[in-house]
């Protein structure tokens, strides 16, 4: 109290005495008391005493508090200001005492005020029915109410079960928070007060009220945490109490009420949240803000205090089994039909967030089971089922295994025990999985062809066994998927008898019905993939075990009258007719009679077959097509496929045969649209072109189709802007939900706390992407897919390249965002997923394509950011390698595919300075990214990480650019990988790149066997350079090359990519690979008119030199050999011979080609070495000659074949007698040397001799000058013979008296013919006279050469400059010479049979002409037939052997095609043309039989008839068959009468040229009749029953009146 108080109570107390203060007499009294033990304490419960008994009690807790109110009371405690200085014991008094005043429990009495102030706490903002949580003010007053509640509850002053029945009563002012606070405030407990409460049902709404209205606010509120706190606990509390086992209770064992309460609790908030997320709730209403506040409880640290306990995970499990099963309404045929739209993309992202939440408690394993287990004992909702599937692969990627082995686990019980549950249930969810995309599931086609077509592989017996096993229930051991079939596709399951069992009719016959069954009725206006989904899948082919198990049946008859319903119906025999099955021939009846039936259906049902699409998915659900709308689809999916192929597709060239309405009343009108020709013609008007070339448009439809395009073009002014801004709009429409889409990614990716919904944004942005480049269905394996690029010039269309910038964009920008807060190894899963989503089978092409255009052709110009982000995702992209396609680019590339990681290597090339910077920034930015993000590898792994070729281009160019790091390393730098600093803005990227050398890491992983740089790596690098645009200059770069050859390869171990020391080694490697650079399309130049010719390709100027020196220093070095080389040959020689041992053998165009430009890179690189190497250097002291042999060798056996007529090249010819002289003129003896190995020439490569006739006026003042200067004498013998032999071949065609011919008589021969040539004369026949009688054997030599020089003549494009003589007078040359023959009566039939054995002219002849020319002698042969003398002829015995023989091979030649060349060339020249025709030849030849054959003597029939046993003719036709076969010439429809078709036709010529009865051959006749020697030859033991027949049914038929009509051959 205060003193003026005081002072007025003690006035009163008496008259006339002193007033006294009260702090006076309390003093007075203390003065005067004695002090004791016990005093105090007396004191204070007497003051008490006298309070209680005289004192009121609001009146005294007034005075304490001095505070100007009169209303202060004890119901007012809830008030912080009023009650700030009360002490908590005093409060506890004055309600005891208030207590015992009114005759209460002090307990019921606290309760109750408690209760009563915690109400006006709730009301005193007036809101709390439509709020849960207190504002500040409310939150400080409860907190002093709180304050005191626990005092009294300490000192049992508090009765818990009162205030609960007192809050109860006014519940519907409780708010919730105040509930939790009294909770967390140990008061009272949450699951007391529910308990306290009768009604449970009133309980349970009161809570999902609250529940709903906190969820509701949540998001809002300005007090979030303690929001986020209350729902936390309260969901644990009911997931505590809801969802543990009695045995885990404790011996207080809770009631039963609170965990029914709780589980009621909680699957009521779920059926709400599912409910409002079926009824399509708006984004921000308070519903959904309700249901994304409650699924977000299901996140894995709201249950970190319960991790000791099972609930959490019963809790999840409950809940995910609630979501699959509510409220199952759809079948299965709805889910078929509607189940693209429940992909993961296309689900609720709310509802994917639950499944990833759920998915967090429980392993793959267990999710797989509970999914299985639910759909095998529970009705399900399967759009729920089918998204939570969708989820499933998305987010867990090793579940994706187990989804496969449980569908392989349904279909083996679906045939085993007839369930068709478990086949729907299969196909639903492998077709669900599927549309994820192959990165995440198989595609669809995949798994049907591996589970019911066996294409996966494997032998015919394994099939079978697989069968078996299949059909008896079983699974066999090692079969893996394929166990998991139905049937065998060829046969049906069949009993020891052959016959279907019981069981397997019960397995088929369930199988059928399932397709039966899933496949009902549809309603008009609607048409769905059922009847397709087994018997097709999405390959559109019904496959043959379902012939045999009789799943394609014909289609129920469709009452509806409705268009849409008839052609729905209609799908089916459609799709079956249209692409029938290949089935075995026991099933061939089956396939007609269905045929049949769906013909009929289709009539009954007016559809017409013919409308039907050429490209049309009759496998995917869609509405009705008509046809002129389905052409324009085909029409771009044409145009698609002419582009990729560069052919007309074959459906299209089907169609204008077989469905020849469609195609002229749809597709070409679609086709022929008319449009502004573009100035370059794109694949449009190229398509077009084709089919006009193809005669596949008819000329009025083009004319009009032209006419209407002018049209167009005249009008383009008008029309050109609004076209261009439709397409702008057209492109920009898919593109704003894939932008969208990104940036949720980047937003993910760049909170760690959110890298558990990485996988869910790029499921969106996969299913963004398909929207923006139109994805078609997955067709096809993607095993044995290929990509086709085209390097030289990639391309894409607008649409696609901007949707691989803003994808590329997006991932750059990610990186950089990324690396500026963690290292790679710690910035998550997202670009390993994003890079994932870029592998399906439409979008990788177009990245693909798009990186090539940008690290290839627009490297230099790549922003640092770019490189960055470019190098991860082809890190990324190469991690991935052995599960993507290869990659099959155009020039310049190998034959075979690369993978993916070698495709990157290849786009990076060292041609320029800008290229080679940028390639070193690339290598360095791809490798540092891998160090770090794959650092905590073993290097095992990182090995496979990494590009060995890329690190191998690093290492090139980081010696090659910075000379120290040439010098040995010192000690290596223990720092990270440059990184980090590379993403800086200012980033050095020289010295990042010295530092990534330097670093130990990396020079550690250099020491691994496939990340050498060998020798042969570092040549092929090189040759890439371009020496005018180098960054090094001319002194720098001989200097590297010089340091890197004999300082840094040469001295190096073989096994770390060195030589071992050895130069010849260093020299060998370089020339391989020289010749194989040189072969690749980057050094080859293409001319029409000129051979393959070899330019200046890049770099290999320098790299040549170095070769140059390196042989120089073989050849003159100290330890070089004086013998003429090497006991094992010159490696020059070994290199060429192992190469060529290495070809493809034969004579088909391509092997020919193939070697004739590697025979002309082996030319080039022996005429830019020492000619020495050619002919060698003689043996010191002794006479012998020189070793020519390998020379010898290669022109016989090689440069023989490719030159024209019996000469090689000047070139070749001056370089080995450069080499001949170079010999002699290190020999003892020059002359005898020069001779040995001319004379060697004659016999073993005399090829080099006629060269010499053939280039002497240009050769001989060269060797005269050189042998003059060198050796001051005359030339040798051999040489003077040479020469002999030119002046012979002059003074022949010379007025005066021949000279004599020098011997050989070939090499007279061979020079009076080059004599000829170059003469030019249009007749030779008097000069040939004049030869003597010597001149005999010289004139069937110079036939000889006459018969090459005719058979080039046809060969020769014309106008060559190597051809002197044009056809009609090489065929002049040759019958003159063949009119002196006869005259002479000198034999030349010799000359057609000649044979390398024995010592004969075919030694020396068949050494000068190329084989090819020797196969096309009967071509030369009969091309003389005008000129022969038939009377002279037949008296020779030879002359039947001779022209049956060379008739026999001239049809050979002619059935294996090789007589083209003879009749293209023809037919090139206007004076030619019809000179080569082999058709007439045949023809000319098989008359001169007919007229011959009579008149020969009897000797000839005894060597026809050696020639026939020897020559069978149907030895002949294999092996003309053989040829036919592999150049596909169409002679006959079938496949084994192509080399028989010609004989018929002239055995039966010449037969029927005889009438009467056949004669037969006796072993006494004196003469064997043309129609015996001819029966000889038609029939053999083994002959062609087609042939038989022919005789047959031609005798029947009597002799052709027109024994000389020309054979039809075609």
């Amino acid at each position: 109290m205060s003193d003026s108080q005081v002072e007025g109570a003690a006035s009163t107390s008496g008259l006339g005495s002193r007033k006294r203060r009260w702090t006076e007499l309390l003093a007075g009294r203390v003065k005067r008391q004695m002090c004791g033990p016990g005093t105090e304490q007396k004191l204070q419960e007497s003051a008490v005493h006298l309070l209680r008994r005289h004192l009121n009690l609001n009146d005294l807790l007034l005075e304490v508090e001095g505070a100007p109110r009169k209303t202060l009371c004890l119901n007012q405690l809830i008030d912080p200001e009023a009650c700030t200085n009360l002490s908590s014991s005093l409060i506890g008094s004055a309600l005891r005492d208030q207590a015992s005043r009114l005759g209460v429990p002090v307990a019921v009495l606290s309760s109750r005020l408690v209760a009563s102030s915690i109400t006006q706490i709730c009301v005193s903002d007036g809101e709390s029915s439509h709020r849960v949580l207190l504002s500040a003010e409310q939150r400080k007053k409860l907190s002093s109410l709180l304050e005191v509640a626990q005092y009294l509850l300490a000192h049992s002053m508090f009765s818990r079960f009162s205030l609960c029945q007192e809050l109860w009563e006014v519940q519907g002012s409780l708010l919730l928070e105040v509930v939790w606070q009294l909770h967390i405030q140990n008061v009272v407990s949450f699951q007391e007060l529910l308990e306290s409460h009768a009604d449970t049902q009133a309980t349970v709404a009161w809570l999902f009220r609250n529940l709903c209205l906190l969820c509701e606010e949540m998001e809002a509120s300005p007090y979030n945490d303690i929001a986020r706190a209350m729902l936390s606990d309260l969901v644990q509390m009911f997931v505590l109490r809801g969802f543990q086992k009695n045995s885990d209770l404790r011996r207080n064992v809770e009631p039963e009420q609170m965990g029914q309460l709780a589980f009621v609790v909680l699957q009521r908030m779920l059926i709400f949240a599912l409910e409002a997320l079926a009824a399509g709730m708006q984004d921000g209403s308070p519903q959904h803000k309700v249901v994304k506040c409650w699924f977000g409880v299901f996140c894995g640290h709201t249950y970190d205090r319960m991790i000791s306990t099972d609930s959490p995970k019963r809790f999840f499990s409950h809940t995910l089994t609630q979501v699959l099963t509510h409220k199952p309404v759809l079948r299965v045929s709805d889910a078929v039909q509607m189940q693209k739209e429940w992909s993961f993309a296309k689900t609720h992202p709310l509802l994917t967030g639950l499944y990833r939440r759920l998915f967090t408690m429980l392993s793959p394993e267990e999710l797989v089971g509970h999914l299985q287990e639910v759909l095998e004992t529970h009705e399900v909702n399967w759009q729920h089922v089918l998204s939570c599937v969708s989820t499933l692969v998305i987010c867990l990627p090793e579940a994706q295994q187990l989804v496969k082995d449980w569908v392989a686990r349904l279909l083996a019980r679906a045939f085993e025990n007839c369930d068709l549950d478990s086949m729907v249930t299969a196909f639903l969810v492998v077709r669900q999985a599927a549309l994820e995309g192959p990165s995440v599931f198989p595609s669809y086609a995949d798994w049907f062809q591996l589970s019911f077509c066996f294409c996966g592989g494997g032998t015919a017996a394994a099939r079978r066994r697989v069968t078996d096993h299949c059909v008896a229930g079983t699974a066999p051991r090692g079969t893996g998927h394929l166990a998991l079939t139905p049937a065998s596709p060829s046969r049906p399951p069949l009993g020891a008898q052959g016959a279907p069992t019981v069981a397997a009719r019960r397995r088929w016959s369930s199988s059928s019905s399932s397709c039966q069954t899933s496949c009902p009725l549809r309603r008009p206006g609607t048409c769905s993939p059922q009847g397709l989904w087994l018997t097709l899948g999405p390959s559109r082919r019904p496959t043959s075990a379902a012939f045999g198990s009789g799943l394609l049946l014909p289609p129920r008859k469709v009452t509806s009258s409705s268009r849409a319903g008839v052609t729905c119906s209609a799908i089916c025999p459609q799709a079956h007719i249209l692409h029938p099955p290949l089935v075995p021939s026991k099933y061939r009846s089956l396939l007609t009679d269905y045929v049949t039936l769906a013909k009929t259906r289709l009539a009954d049902l007016k559809v017409s077959l013919e409308n039907m699409g050429l490209y049309e998915d009759l496998s995917s659900a869609r509405d009705v097509t008509e046809p002129h709308s389905q052409a324009h689809q085909d029409v771009e999916k044409a145009i698609a496929v002419f582009e990729h192929t560069g052919r007309i597709p074959s459906a299209v060239m089907e169609a204008s045969i077989f469905r020849r309405p469609y195609y002229t009343a749809h597709f070409l009108p679609a086709l022929l649209t008319p449009r502004v020709l573009p100035k370059t013609p794109d694949p449009r008007a190229a398509l077009i072109e084709s089919l006009r070339r193809a005669d596949k448009i008819p000329p009025s439809l083009y004319s009009a189709y032209c006419q209407a395009c002018s049209t167009a073009e005249e009008k383009k002014p008008e029309s050109a802007a609004p076209g261009m801004k439709v397409e702008a709009v057209r492109a920009e429409g898919p593109l704003g939900p894939l932008a969208a889409a990104l940036r949720e990614l980047r937003a993910a990716m760049t909170d760690p706390t959110q890298y558990d919904v990485v996988a869910a944004r790029v499921a969106v942005v996969s299913e963004r992407l398909g929207a923006a480049l139109g994805r078609a269905e997955e067709d096809g394996s993607s095993g044995g897919s290929q990509i086709q690029l085209s390097v030289l010039t990639p391309g894409l269309e607008q649409q696609e390249q901007e949707v691989a910038d803003l994808l590329l964009t997006c991932f750059c920008q990610n990186l950089i965002v990324a690396s500026s807060f963690a290292s790679p190894d710690r910035q998550g899963p997202w670009a390993s997923r994003l890079v994932t989503a870029m592998c399906g089978r439409r979008l990788l092409p177009v990245v693909l394509t798009r990186l090539c255009q940008l690290l290839r052709h627009q490297g230099p110009s790549l922003s640092a950011s770019h490189v960055l982000g470019l190098a991860a995702l082809v890190v990324h992209l190469a991690e991935s390698r052995s599960v993507l396609p290869e990659v099959h680019v155009g020039l310049p590339a190998p034959a075979e595919g690369l993978s993916v990681a070698e495709f990157f290597s290849s786009l990076l090339t060292f041609r320029t300075s800008e290229t080679s910077l940028f390639c070193l920034k690339f290598c360095t930015a791809v490798i540092s990214y891998s160090l770090c993000k794959y650092s905590s590898l073993s290097r095992d792994t990182l090995c496979t990480c990494l590009s060995p070729a890329l690190v191998k281009k690093f290492q090139f160019i980081i010696l090659r650019l910075f000379p120290e790091a040439r010098d040995p390393l010192g000690p290596e730098d223990t720092a990270d990988p440059p990184w980090r600093p590379l993403c800086q803005p200012s980033a050095d990227w020289q010295q990042a790149a010295l530092c990534l050398w330097k670093q130990r890491t990396f020079q550690e992983l250099l020491k691994e066997k496939e990340f050498h740089l060998t020798y042969r790596d570092w040549l092929r690098l090189e040759l890439e350079i371009q020496p005018e645009v180098d960054c090094l200059s001319d002194t720098e770069r001989w200097d590297f090359q010089q340091w890197a050859i004999h300082e840094y390869f040469l001295p190096r171990p073989s096994a770390a990519g060195g030589c071992d020391g050895d130069l010849q080694v260093a020299c060998t490697v370089l020339v391989d690979v020289l010749i194989d650079f040189c072969q690749s399309s980057r050094s080859y130049n293409y001319s029409e008119n000129s051979d393959l010719v070899l330019s200046g390709c890049p770099g290999n100027r320098d790299i040549f030199s170095r070769l140059q020196e390196m042989a120089a220093g073989l050849e003159q070095g100290p330890g070089a050999p004086r013998s003429c080389s090497p006991p094992q040959g010159h490696f020059l020689f070994g290199v060429f011979r192992r190469r060529l041992q290495a070809l493809a053998s034969g004579w088909d165009v391509a092997a020919r080609l193939q070697r004739q430009r590697e025979l002309l890179v082996y030319k080039w690189i022996l005429l830019g070495l020492p000619p020495s190497i050619v002919v060698g250097r003689p043996q010191a002291g002794q006479p012998a000659a020189p070793d020519c042999t390998e020379f010898f060798h290669l022109v016989n056996s090689e440069l023989r074949n490719f030159s024209h007529g019996s000469a090689l090249t000047h070139d070749l010819t001056v370089h080995f007698f450069r080499g001949l002289l170079s010999a002699c003129s290190q020999s003892g003896d020059p002359s005898l040397t020069a001779d040995l190995v001319l004379t060697a020439c004659q016999t073993e490569c005399p090829l080099v001799l006629t060269s010499a006739l053939l280039w002497w006026p240009r050769l001989e003042p060269e060797l005269r000058s050189r042998w003059r200067r060198c050796l001051q004498a005359p030339l040798p013998q051999e040489l003077q013979r040479l020469w002999e032999a030119q002046r012979f071949g002059r003074s022949c065609l010379l007025p005066d008296t021949a000279s004599p011919a020098p011997g050989p008589a070939w090499l007279s021969a061979a020079a009076l013919y080059f004599e000829i040539q170059r003469d030019g004369k249009d007749s030779v026949k008097s000069q040939l006279e004049r030869l003597g009688c010597q001149g005999e054997e010289l004139l069937v030599f110079l036939f000889f050469f006459s018969l090459m020089g005719l058979l080039s003549s046809h060969l020769t494009p014309h106008g060559r400059p190597r051809q002197a003589v044009d056809t009609p007078k090489a065929l002049d040359i040759c019958a003159e010479i063949l009119g002196c023959l006869e005259k002479r009566r000198v034999s030349w039939l010799v000359l057609f049979q000649l044979t390398e054995t024995g010592g004969g002219l075919g030694h020396v002849l068949l050494r000068l002409a190329p084989d090819q020319y020797v196969r096309l002698l009967p071509f030369a042969f009969y091309s003389l037939l005008s000129y022969f003398d038939e009377d002279a002829l037949t008296r020779e015995d030879a002359f039947l052997h001779v022209a049956v023989d060379m008739y026999l091979k001239l049809i050979r030649l002619f059935v294996a095609g090789e007589t083209s060349a003879l009749a293209t060339v023809a037919s090139r020249s206007r004076e030619r043309r019809g000179q080569g025709d082999p058709v007439g030849l045949i023809t000319e030849a098989r008359r001169l039989l007919l007229r011959s054959i009579p008149r020969c003597p009897k000797e000839s029939f005894s060597n026809v008839a050696e020639v026939t046993r020897r020559r069978s003719l149907c030895c002949v036709c294999r092996r003309a068959n053989e040829s036919a076969v592999d150049t596909a010439l169409p002679l006959r429809g079938e496949p084994g009468g192509a080399a028989l078709a010609l004989w018929p036709l002239t055995c039966w010529a010449v037969v029927a040229s005889f009438p009467g009865p056949r004669p037969r051959v006796s072993g006494g006749c004196t003469r064997l009749s043309t129609v015996g020697f001819l029966q000889l030859l038609a029939t053999s033991a083994d002959f062609d029953p087609d042939v038989r027949a022919a005789l047959l049914s031609r005798r029947q038929a009597g002799p052709d009146a027109d024994l000389y009509r020309e054979p039809r051959l075609f």
